[in-house]
């Protein structure tokens, strides 16, 4: 319960972060925002993904206890790292170079990706230990921070570089009020082992190469948008998905953050047969969870834009994010469902594989599409390529791997969709705003939590209605 309460924080304050830092910089100061962030995030998986992979793997209270050299290895080559691009964004600043972003933006870009690296790898060695309280206050004050110092740099400075500035300082802000659940001392027991480095390297390069070529779409298609229709049309284009990820993401984080924590657990504990059950067990419920979430989304996104999205932005945004839902929906899916599976499987390639089917057919239908005024045919080619990689990669597990959900899971969850879009369209109809919204946000919920309860869909009526009676008689 802890542990969804810290999501439910974490996302509303992403949310309005993200909504607050548009309508402070306007579309062009956001186009350059995001653009400068999209190349952060493919640094990022580039170079320290592969620590945290590591780290959610093969670390945990155990480890800690009995391998000290574990977590030597992963600090040590954290600092290396984190020291090496610490010199490529001073160089990046200073070369002058002819880049889609100006130097200073660009070595701000290597900036964030260290100081978000260092927090997603500090989440994952409190994840791995199972500290929810202090993976709690880290992330609730990293957002907390974020709020005040990336939204207030936007705010009063209307600029693309005093907010990332603000996300880099909020990082370290968040680490110093969380530092005690991170300090391990048997750690200075142990030293770094190199084998030990390169056995996590060979682990994580498949699952960051693919991430690299996913996170590439939405880069190049940024970067494509600002050169052709200026940064102002590549703001508006990149809000409507900005936010659609972090929603789906942060529903996906939750989930991932106990389910396959739960599959890594029944495989040291009781093997991979259990852990490969769990691993099914927890892609229905994925399922049951993101699907009805992003329909949801798109249902009440007219009332949505009417209350939240900044004026300069409305209109496209709901277009954008239309054309985007499949993307989103894909997005969560592939990282939160499918992807553990190999994960737990040991077998890496196919998300390489998917990730390639992926960018290809970006490519493809940026070529193949008509031109449009606007972002639009970039927005279609993102939904197109995120499709294509979710059907590469779950072919791929059909005949690979013998983990699926039950199909009663899949067609229940389908079927609750359709009666929700069936009871909460014609409220569509109603004249935007918060009256609206809560209609179908109450209609959609009751109508998604009865097919539920009917159906078991996952197993959730199981699982919660212990809970539930508990709660009633207590």
């Amino acid at each position: 319960m802890w542990m969804m309460l810290v999501f439910t924080v974490n996302s509303l304050l992403n949310f309005v972060v993200s909504l607050l830092v548009a309508k402070f910089l306007g579309p062009a100061e956001y186009g350059r925002f995001v653009l400068a962030l999209s190349a952060s995030v493919v640094i990022q998986l580039l170079l320290f993904d592969w620590l945290r992979f590591a780290a959610t793997r093969f670390y945990s209270e155990r480890d800690r206890l009995q391998r000290p050299n574990v977590r030597a290895t992963l600090a040590a080559a954290f600092g290396w790292i984190a020291f090496a691009a610490s010199l490529a964004a001073f160089g990046v600043y200073a070369s002058g170079l002819d880049l889609p972003l100006s130097p200073d933006l660009a070595g701000l870009a290597i900036g964030v990706s260290i100081s978000n690296g260092l927090f997603d790898f500090a989440c994952a060695l409190l994840r791995a230990r199972f500290l929810d309280k202090s993976y709690g206050l880290l992330v609730v004050a990293k957002n907390a921070l974020a709020f005040t110092l990336t939204v207030g740099g936007a705010f009063w400075f209307g600029s693309a570089r005093v907010a990332i500035v603000g996300m880099m300082v909020s990082v370290l802000g968040a680490l110093f009020a969380g530092r005690g659940g991170l300090i391990d001392d048997a750690a200075r027991d142990g030293r770094a082992e190199r084998a030990l480095g390169m056995r996590f390297l060979a682990y994580g390069m498949p699952i960051i190469s693919a991430n690299i070529l996913y996170q590439s779409v939405p880069l190049l298609n940024r970067v494509l948008v600002s050169q052709s229709l200026g940064f102002a049309e590549a703001g508006q284009y990149s809000l409507a998905y900005e936010i659609g990820v972090r929603i789906v993401g942060a529903i996906g984080s939750a989930l991932d953050v106990i389910l396959f924590q739960l599959a890594v657990l029944h495989e040291k504990t009781a093997g991979p047969e259990s852990a490969r059950a769990q691993v099914s067990t927890n892609m229905g419920v994925v399922f049951a969870i993101v699907a009805p979430a992003v329909l949801g989304c798109w249902l009440i996104l007219p009332s949505f834009e009417h209350l939240f999205v900044p004026e300069s932005f409305r209109g496209p945004y709901a277009h954008y994010f239309a054309l985007m839902a499949p993307a989103l929906a894909a997005f969560a899916l592939i990282n939160y469902a499918i992807n553990p599976a190999f994960q737990i499987a040991h077998r890496l390639a196919p998300l390489v594989i998917a990730a390639l089917v992926a960018v290809i057919a970006n490519l493809l239908a940026i070529g193949l599409l008509a031109t449009t005024r606007d972002a639009s045919n970039y927005a279609l080619a993102q939904s197109i390529s995120s499709l294509a990689g979710m059907a590469a990669v779950t072919a791929m597990l059909s005949w690979l791997e013998p983990m699926w959900p039950r199909p009663r899971d899949i067609f229940g969850a389908l079927a609750g969709c359709a009666a929700m879009l069936c009871a909460v369209l014609p409220l569509r109809g109603m004249p935007p705003g918060a009256a609206a919204m809560t209609a179908q946000i109450l209609v959609g919920g009751a109508v998604y939590l009865a097919a539920v309860a009917a159906l078991d869909i996952a197993g959730l009526r199981t699982l919660l209605r212990p809970k539930i009676a508990a709660r009633l008689n207590g």
